[in-house]
Formats: structure tokens, sequence, C-alpha cells
């Protein structure tokens, strides 16, 4: 399937914002357990889980065609991420007010990007040829 340039641009985003998040929360993860109330060991194995996913997701963004599996994969991926995230802002031991608007409002913008990722996977597959 041909990707759009509206889905190559919401992966690169996407991508970006993995990425971006990786290379802030690394290096400041011990700095950020007092005030997020978030144990520095689950932000350091969120930020590495980020290294490799942000990774394949640039790779799809700069893509002209892919199976729509790999899309709704990342799709997936998004919406697991963004629920386990609300998980944790409810859920976390000794997670601060600061911490669980941090999480969750992580977590909204990844739901929105699965769900921006959605619609560019339906437009997508909308103008692409049939393959018989």
């Amino acid at each position: 399937m041909q990707l759009s340039n509206f889905l190559r641009t919401i992966l690169k985003l996407d991508a970006a914002s993995c990425l971006g998040m990786a290379a802030l929360v690394l290096p400041l993860a011990g700095s950020l357990e007092g005030p997020l109330g978030v144990p520095s060991a689950m932000l350091e194995s969120a930020a590495v889980s980020l290294i490799p996913i942000g990774l394949f997701i640039l790779w799809l963004g700069f893509r002209r065609d892919a199976a729509p599996s790999l899309i709704g994969l990342v799709i997936l991926g998004n919406i697991g991420w963004a629920a386990a995230s609300v998980i944790a802002a409810v859920d976390l031991p000794g997670i601060t007010p600061l911490g669980r608007t941090m999480v969750a409002g992580q977590g909204m913008a990844v739901f929105l990007l699965a769900l921006a990722e959605w619609i560019g996977l339906r437009s997508s597959r909308d103008a692409s040829p049939s393959q018989a």
C-alpha cells in the first residue's frame, strides 16, 4: 500500500516524539523520580524502549509504501502505550499529582497519534489501487 503524505508526516511526528522523549528522560530519570513519583528505573526502561520503537516508526515514515499490517502494529502499540500510561497515572504507588498529569498527558498525546495514524491508514488504503 502506498502511504499518504499525511500518514508519513504523522509517523515521523510519532517517531520524533518517541526519540525526543527518550533523549529527555534517559539523562534526567534520577532527577525526575522525586517530582513525578515514578521510579527512575521505570522511567529509564520506558525511555530505552522508545529508541527501537522510534527508529522503526521513523523507518516507516520515510517509506513510500508499506504493508498495512506494519502501520496497524504501530497503531496497536500506541493504543497499548496510552492505556498503560492511564493505568500508571491512576494506580502507580507514590505517583505525585505532577506525575499523574505528565504520565496521563503523554498517554493522551500518544492516543491522538494513534488516532491520526488510523485516519492516515484508512485514507492511504482508500487511495491505493486495489491489488487482486
